[in-house]
């Protein structure tokens, strides 16, 4: 799925226009992003939690020449999946060759 589908998806799902839903999509984003530059988790229950990882530096070499190269110190985004999310994956979704995905909204 594209972002732009996502933005359909939102639109159709809650009768918006996709330039509101586009704006919603959006907001969405930056702030997991702001957050994570924070160093903040985020925690969305029942579906998994995303952070930021420190990578250490290492010693890595050029897959051409064989040389060592210095790979320095990074952080990186990490996503853990939830457990409701890996269960609806790893089950057999009704509906799974007509398109239909199976996963209802709960509220």
């Amino acid at each position: 799925m594209t972002k732009a589908e996502l933005v359909e998806e939102v639109a159709r799902a809650a009768e918006l226009t996709k330039k509101d839903s586009e704006v919603i999509v959006d907001e969405v984003f930056k702030n997991i992003i702001e957050a994570l530059n924070r160093g903040e988790k985020i925690e969305l229950r029942g579906f998994g939690s995303f952070r930021v990882r420190q990578r250490d530096a290492r010693r890595g070499r050029n897959p051409k020449t064989g040389a060592p190269v210095d790979i320095p110190a990074k952080r990186v985004p990490y996503f853990k999946p939830g457990k409701e999310l890996k269960e609806l994956i790893n089950e057999k979704a009704p509906g799974a060759e007509s398109g239909d995905n199976g996963i209802t909204a709960q509220s």
